[in-house]
């Protein structure tokens, strides 16, 4: 459902999603950061998803060396290039 203002623009309902730290290897680079899933929904429910991308926020790009390369307040990960993914627990601060 949806609604469209007098100007065009449209409006459609807010999808609440659960945050869930991440990481996730792709075939070049080891990616930390947040994957967000809808609440009756498990992790793995978001990864087998029928898109041709995966939605990562606050993301580090990490090189096989380790270090930083990138960091990006949001990626999207072509699926087919994920080896593996796994839920994180965040460190206390």
């Amino acid at each position: 459902m949806f609604e469209v203002n007098e100007k065009g623009k449209v409006f459609t309902e807010v999808v609440t999603k659960k945050s869930v730290a991440a990481a996730v290897q792709t075939t070049t680079h080891l990616l930390r950061g947040i994957i967000h899933v809808q609440p009756d929904q498990r992790f793995k429910d978001e990864l087998d998803r029928d898109e041709p991308f995966l939605a990562m926020t606050d993301v580090q790009v990490i090189g096989a060396d380790g270090v930083v390369v990138y960091q990006t307040d949001f990626i999207a990960v072509q699926r087919s290039q994920i080896i593996w993914a796994m839920p994180v627990e965040e460190a206390s601060k």
